[in-house]
């Protein structure tokens, strides 16, 4: 076996590791260990990853390595395997660098919270299922770990179990998610059915061979999936609630890994997106709008976490805009990009929330500039980097995108985020000032308490702010011919137009930093110089306020045209089976009482004996059916997965036979 190959397979085996030994035994030993592990293991993948990114890199090619034969058949045959290639290797470093700095940063925001060890053991469990995801070189091992990763959502986000609406946010992320996955499933039907396999070089392979009607059912089905998983409308309404998480889960999974899955999908397949114009439409047009929807209602957010949240579905909507009008790489460089500042905001979140004791509410803070300096510096920095302005890392990427859209004439999707880039410096720059700037507003008690974040938590967030000052100009510049682009040449090798005119480059760059200085000009002078003019409009335009700060009502619409009506539906089965399917075998029963009235006695008798051991059986069977009736989501999903591997295994036995 090559060095190389032992490295890949490290990758995901190594947290898998501390999953095991934190699951099983971290009842047994200290806290200590159990961090240890947990960030130890995802440090070393980062170190195997960095290792087989340089080999990548050097050869530009790529490798596939087969860990087990899985299912092998004459028409299926799927294999636990990876594909390491550029498109690869650029969310690994993703993944284990930026997942190890979270790592690290929780211990300290973790420190003294009940189910320490169980915390890390479902971060470690995600990091294993992004891993699988963006490893696998076939559909089967991408959608393991497509719904790992909603798993661990689920438990992540409703870790404070006890709260209702911790418990509440956790069942509405796996429930949307699952419209999704319902979308992704059949587009992997198709795909098997046309191509009779899903390793993805003999799909990518037979790819020309699509109609375009075909390849843009195929698309669209994965679009589906790919629009529950990145929090897209109209599916998008599950990410701000998960919030109710700890801030490190907001910003591992909610921020830098989980919710790009969606665009990885995308641009992992786009030769057959390519094939299809309506298609690449429709996920251009999605997130154009997601980017401005998301954007209105970041702007009267109260909640810290919660603008950033919003912040993120519309950072998702600039990713899908660029994969929509082709521009891949572009897209992937934001993702990168975001990763680094989206990081480094929510995690200084997480430090005003702990010098806070628990505070979240902005309009609450106020002052702490001067209290928490070093949280304060670190979340400026990636305030102007999400705002667009350069040279910070926000900027490159971003309007990457948005030349892009105007230079191949998308003028309509170049307004839409050209409007969402407003907005995101507005509403940046209005939480920076609210948070760290005039006057204090704490209560006396908090004030008092007030401290700055240990070491232990600052020092990933002095990572995260250089890496999104300086991320931008070593990955992307100079726009277009960045070492990104010839990095993932390979893997998205589309053209790119020389002839474009440099003076229009130009005047669109110095166009979007106009926008960015805008936001941060209006935000200066509502939040800061006067923040009574804010009131005043606040109360002008109090219709339109109440609407953004509801977030359009649009959960009260689903509740009433989808969960209602659902539940309806469920209480008519439910008495369809009580009364009609019960009524049916009660009716059998008073059948065989009424034919044995003319019988002798023996076989009244025996008719009746017959039956009560009937009954008596199904009643054991039934006592001991409703032991896995537990109500709890992820023990279903255990199940469900074992059965998936044994169906699997006997798949495989009859087929050798």
């Amino acid at each position: 076996m090559e060095l190389t190959d032992l490295l890949i397979k490290l990758i995901p085996v190594l947290p898998l590791m501390a999953v095991i030994a934190n699951g099983l035994f971290g009842s047994r030993y200290s806290t200590t260990v159990a961090h240890r592990l947990a960030w130890g293991s995802v440090g070393l993948s980062f170190l195997c990853a960095i290792a087989v990114f340089v080999e990548v890199w050097q050869r530009g090619t790529s490798r596939e390595v087969v860990v087990y034969q899985w299912i092998f058949g004459e028409n299926l045959n799927i294999h636990l395997a990876y594909l390491v290639d550029s498109l690869t290797c650029a969310w690994l470093l993703v993944v284990t660098g930026v997942g190890f700095l979270i790592h690290v940063y929780s211990v300290g925001y973790m420190q003294g919270e009940p189910g320490f060890t169980r915390f890390f053991t479902y971060m470690n469990l995600f990091m294993v299922s992004m891993l699988l995801l963006v490893m696998g070189n076939n559909y089967v091992v991408l959608f393991i770990g497509w719904e790992g990763v909603g798993l661990c959502s689920y438990l992540l986000i409703g870790y404070y179990y006890d709260r209702v609406s911790a418990a509440k946010a956790a069942t509405k992320a796996f429930v949307v998610n699952r419209v999704g996955d319902a979308g992704f499933l059949l587009a992997i039907f198709l795909i098997f059915v046309h191509f009779r396999t899903l390793d993805y070089t003999s799909v990518f392979a037979q790819v020309e061979s699509l109609s375009p009607e075909v390849a843009t059912a195929i698309a669209l089905c994965l679009l589906i999936g790919a629009v529950g998983k990145s929090a897209q409308i109209p599916l998008y309404t599950w990410l701000p609630d998960a919030m109710e998480g700890p801030t490190p889960v907001s910003a591992l999974i909610h921020a830098a890994t989980m919710v790009t899955a969606g665009v990885y999908m995308i641009v992992r397949n786009h030769v057959i997106f390519d094939l299809s114009p309506v298609a690449m439409s429709v996920v251009a047009f999605i997130g154009g709008g997601t980017a401005l929807f998301a954007a209105t209602m970041g702007v009267v957010q109260t909640d810290i976490k919660r603008v950033l949240a919003y912040s993120t579905v519309s950072q998702l909507g600039y990713m899908f805009l660029g994969c929509g009008i082709g521009a891949y790489t572009a897209a992937v460089f934001h993702v990168m990009t975001h990763a680094f500042f989206k990081a480094l905001l929510f995690l200084s979140a997480g430090s005003v929330i702990h010098a806070l004791a628990g505070e979240q509410d902005i309009r609450k803070m106020g002052g702490l500039s001067k209290k928490i300096p070093w949280t304060y510096r670190l979340f400026l920095v990636g305030t102007v980097a999400i705002a667009g302005l350069p040279p910070l890392a926000g900027f490159w990427s971003k309007d990457e995108i948005m030349t892009h859209a105007f230079v191949h004439d998308h003028y309509l999707l170049y307004a839409m985020a050209a409007a969402g880039a407003f907005l995101t410096s507005f509403y940046m720059f209005r939480l920076l000032y609210l948070t760290f700037y005039g006057s204090s507003r704490l209560d006396h008690h908090a004030e008092e308490h007030v401290h700055e974040s240990p070491m232990v938590m600052v020092g990933p967030l002095m990572v995260l702010g250089a890496l999104s000052l300086v991320g931008g100009l070593i990955l992307g510049f100079p726009p277009e011919h960045g070492w990104l682009h010839q990095f993932l040449k390979p893997v998205v090798d589309l053209p790119i137009e020389q002839d474009v005119n440099l003076g229009l480059v130009f005047l669109l760059m110095g166009t979007a930093t106009a926008i960015a200085l805008l936001g941060w000009g209006l935000a200066h002078f509502l939040y800061h110089v006067s923040p009574q003019t804010a009131e005043s409009w606040t109360a002008r335009f109090s219709g339109v306020y109440t609407t953004l700060l509801n977030k359009y009502y649009v959960d009260e619409l689903y509740d009433v045209a989808v969960v209602e009506p659902t539940k309806r539906l469920g209480g008519f089965l439910d008495w369809f089976d009580r009364t009609i399917i019960d009524g049916v075998v009660r009716g059998v029963g008073r059948l065989a009482d009424w034919g044995s009235a003319g019988s002798t006695w023996i076989e009244k008798h025996v008719i009746y004996a017959t039956l009560n051991v009937i009954g008596y059986s199904n009643h054991l069977a039934a006592r001991q059916g409703r032991k896995i009736q537990s109500g709890m989501v992820h023990h279903y999903a255990a199940i469900l997965v074992a059965g998936i591997f044994l169906i699997a295994l006997m798949v495989q036995i009859v087929v050798q036979q």
